[in-house]
């Protein structure tokens, strides 16, 4: 049966919802609509998967207890400041930078974590799984402390990635359309007075002037993307490629690719030159930190780095945002020996 699709804008995004068994046609539709969108067309070798919907999970012949279970990662995923004080200090959902409820190609889509670990990851150098690697994003995206592994909302978060890679083989041999925020190539020179004109014009309305992003009651509407309220110096965005790449594909709101490659360097250099919570494997000297994490991660971040405008150095502090400890039980090393 030919599937057919239903989509909505949402967030810049667009959401498509699947009714039946997946087949060409309605892949060069998915693909047909990225593409308007202005984001590349797959390469012949690559892998493309369109993630199954909550309305398809209804319609799923699933056991109701996991649905239970897999509507309960979702509503974390999606709602994630309603555990805000426990495991999250900040204004973060992870869909404030996974979009589209995680499942958008270019803005890190995150069922394929759930097909391509346990794997190696260098930024702490070992094998991580898939609790894992959602405990960073608390750790560091969250600015907080993970749900405990194995508990009930890691179990829940943890099916909604599965179900969200429905269909694809563990360990895929072809490369994942749509993987990550891909940057585009950098500028010989990026400026961070461009970055802070280009950022008043097209992202202080929602973020504000100061990066503090607008919260409504305590719904985060637009997330903080700097300041106390916003990820600390170990998330993966702090990285000057990363945020490049995220606004390219996915900023201004419901406007994506309309910025120009030099314009989304510029807006992400400035962005990573503001202040956040300490990184949580601060030393209590930033030199030190910074030389221990370098080669691994802060190569690509302004951590460490004296700011061009006024000298002052990056990360040089021992602020932690509304979070009372640095480093969460989880940022720890593993080894088999």
């Amino acid at each position: 049966m030919i599937r057919t699709f239903s989509y909505v804008a949402l967030s810049g995004t667009l959401l498509f919802s699947a009714t039946a068994a997946a087949t060409d046609d309605t892949t060069q539709q998915y693909i047909n609509t990225l593409t308007e969108l202005g984001y590349p067309a797959p390469k012949a070798n690559e892998l493309v998967h369109i993630p199954p919907t909550m309305e398809d999970l209804e319609n799923a012949s699933l056991h109701p207890e996991l649905k239970r279970v897999i509507r309960r990662g979702y509503d974390l995923f999606t709602n994630t400041q309603q555990l805000r004080g426990e495991n999250v200090f900040n204004n973060m959902n992870c869909s404030s930078c996974h979009m589209g409820e995680g499942r958008m190609p270019f803005s890190a889509p995150v069922w394929p974590a759930a097909v391509t670990l346990p794997n190696y990851r260098g930024k702490n150098d070992h094998v991580n799984n898939l609790e894992e690697r959602i405990a960073g994003c608390f750790t560091y995206s969250m600015n907080g402390k993970p749900p405990e592994y194995g508990s009930d909302n890691m179990l829940a978060l943890s099916a909604y990635h599965q179900w969200l890679a429905k269909g694809v083989a563990m360990y895929p041999e072809k490369p994942v359309y749509g993987r990550g925020f891909p940057a585009p190539d950098r500028p010989a020179k990026l400026s961070y007075a461009r970055g802070e004109a280009a950022f008043e014009e097209n992202c202080s309305v929602c973020h504000g002037n100061d990066g503090e992003g607008l919260r409504v009651g305590n719904h985060t509407v637009f997330p903080a993307i700097w300041g106390d309220m916003s990820n600390n110096w170990g998330a993966g965005i702090v990285r000057v490629f990363t945020a490049a790449g995220f606004i390219k594909n996915n900023m201004p709101l419901g406007q994506p690719n309309s910025l120009s490659d030099q314009e989304a360097w510029d807006i992400a250099y400035y962005m990573s030159n503001q202040e956040r919570p300490q990184d949580p494997r601060y030393t209590g000297d930033v030199k030190d930190t910074l030389e221990k994490t370098q080669e691994r991660f802060h190569k690509h971040s302004m951590y460490g780095q004296a700011r061009e405008t006024d000298g002052h150095v990056l990360g040089d502090h021992n602020n932690t945002g509304e979070k009372p400890f640095l480093k969460p039980d989880s940022v720890r090393p593993r080894t088999f020996e």
